[in-house]
């Protein structure tokens, strides 16, 4: 049995704002003294008001005496590189990572007699300068970086730290596909005293790596004034990503705060991130001496937490909005993957739209019940004719994996005005089940509407269980279809 349940959704155009929390600013009188976290609640709620469940496969309290290399990608260990090599003239090695004392440290080195690559590395419109060398004059500085091997959608991340004292940069920042969320560029002791970074501000920044990855890619840039400095002591400092907002912490105060309405299309955290803990030469802001170095920077714990869903495809819900890829994350990421990297392989796969289906069905921005895309069923005009006799789109293989039992299974609709298509067919693939989603004629038109089905899945799905979205032309007017769109697909376990 089908039934329908109906929102509507007003779709505002974003305006490019910078919003600070303006009465909250940070205070250090009022937090000097209460950095003893919980190891289980956020510093931002200690209570735990918001319901948040640590997010055990990423959060890391460093104890022992060696980096856990199941939870983390060290940059160089055993000659593998994840992307880059480090922020030239200073390259990322893995003895610079180091577990002691209950903490991370990243240690920043003077290593003259370091073999440095042969190669240099561009960043942009910030230059160029080569390993261990900077404008032809020896800067023999190493550094180090560790990346989690797990992504997350959406929660609260959180570290405790403190940076080294000299300019060098301790950075807390997450990569996605096509995104960037640093949440803070932090340097002890720069040389530059009026740049964009001092040794008593913080500075949080989101990155829009969609094609073409060309700079400027600020989405937001937010500047902090602190009443101390970084590498003086630990501070506890925080980022809840939620669905369509993003909010800072210094020490369990906000700080800033924005939404999606605020930067329209430009918002860009829509899909999972992993973690990147890691210490970078800024050239811009001065390079650091060598009677500074050795420097650490230093983390007391790294620590994710997120709110649990009855939506079985929660973890995979940015996929199933039309976001991006979906994660097979047994397998490890390609070491040359980019977050701007569209080609699907082991890691990251795509919805699949065959050749016929391509003139019908597409993935577009700009037209969504949440996110920033959906997928658009584009119709066709006067005199043309559908030319299929169906129009399909396909989850990869392996995608889904639902266990046998009474579901609901939802989707998000947005119906253009005119003789819509009357029906839509989603289907599981192995086992075989088919939902038929019909009347859709009958819906009120240009608003987003949610459809709902009952389903009974007798048994549970193959390990190359698909989902399949269909439009048929027995169901379609014979010509001026006009476009629909479908976002937001979900599945929840029937409640009696």
């Amino acid at each position: 049995m089908n039934y329908y349940k109906i929102y509507s959704f007003t779709l505002l155009l974003g305006v490019f704002l910078f919003i600070s929390c303006g009465p909250e600013k940070y205070d250090k009188e009022n937090t000097k003294d209460l950095i003893t976290e919980s190891l289980y609640y956020p510093f931002s709620d200690p209570e735990n008001r918001e319901g948040w469940v640590l997010n055990e496969e990423i959060s890391d309290e460093f104890e022992g005496d060696s980096i856990d290399t199941i939870k983390w990608f060290v940059e160089g260990l055993n000659g593998d590189y994840y992307i880059w090599k480090g922020r030239a003239p200073s390259q990322f090695v893995p003895h610079n990572v180091r577990v002691e004392e209950g903490k991370l440290k990243l240690r920043t080195n003077w290593e003259p007699e370091y073999d440095f690559f042969e190669e240099s590395y561009t960043d942009g419109n910030m230059g160029t300068s080569k390993y261990g060398e900077y404008k032809g004059e020896p800067m023999p500085v190493t550094t180090a970086a560790v990346v989690s091997k797990k992504r997350f959608l959406n929660g609260y991340m959180e570290v405790k730290s403190k940076v080294g004292n000299a300019a060098i940069t301790g950075a807390f920042w997450a990569i996605g596909y096509e995104q960037e969320l640093d949440v803070y560029e932090l340097m002890g002791n720069p040389k530059n005293k009026k740049g964009n970074i001092r040794e008593d501000s913080y500075l949080a920044t989101a990155h829009d790596w969609s094609p073409p990855a060309e700079r400027p890619t600020n989405v937001f840039q937010h500047t902090e004034n602190l009443p101390f400095r970084t590498a003086d002591e630990f501070h506890v400092y925080g980022a809840e990503w939620g669905e369509d907002f993003l909010k800072l912490f210094i020490d369990g105060k906000l700080v800033h705060h924005f939404t999606q309405d605020d930067v329209g299309l430009d918002w860009v955290l829509n899909n999972p991130m992993e973690i990147w803990l890691d210490s970078e030469i800024f050239f811009w802001l001065g390079l650091p001496h060598k009677e500074e170095l050795p420097v650490d920077f230093e983390i007391e714990y790294m620590r994710v937490w997120q709110k649990p869903s009855d939506n079985l495809l929660a973890k995979d819900r940015a996929f199933y909005g039309f976001e991006g890829p979906i994660l097979f994350e047994e397998n490890p990421r390609p070491l040359t993957m980019v977050p701007e990297d569209s080609k699907p392989n082991n890691y990251q796969k795509f919805w699949l739209i065959d050749d016929a289906s391509k003139k019908y069905f597409s993935i577009v921005e700009g037209q969504y019940a949440s996110g920033v895309e959906s997928l658009q069923f584009a119709g066709y005009g006067k005199n043309e004719k559908f030319e299929v006799e169906k129009a399909v789109v396909l989850t990869p293989e392996g995608a889904i994996n639902i266990p046998a039992g009474e579901y609901t299974f939802s989707m998000k609709v947005w119906l253009d005005q005119g003789r819509i298509a009357d029906k839509i067919y989603v289907s599981f693939e192995n086992p075989k089940l088919e939902i038929e989603f019909k009347d859709l004629s009958k819906l009120d038109r240009r608003q987003w509407i949610t459809l709902e089905s009952t389903i009974l899945k007798t048994e549970a799905s193959a390990k190359n269980d698909q989902l399949k979205i269909e439009i048929r032309k027995e169901d379609l007017p014979k010509d001026k279809a006009p476009k629909l769109f479908i976002d937001d697909i979900a599945i929840k376990k029937t409640i009696k």
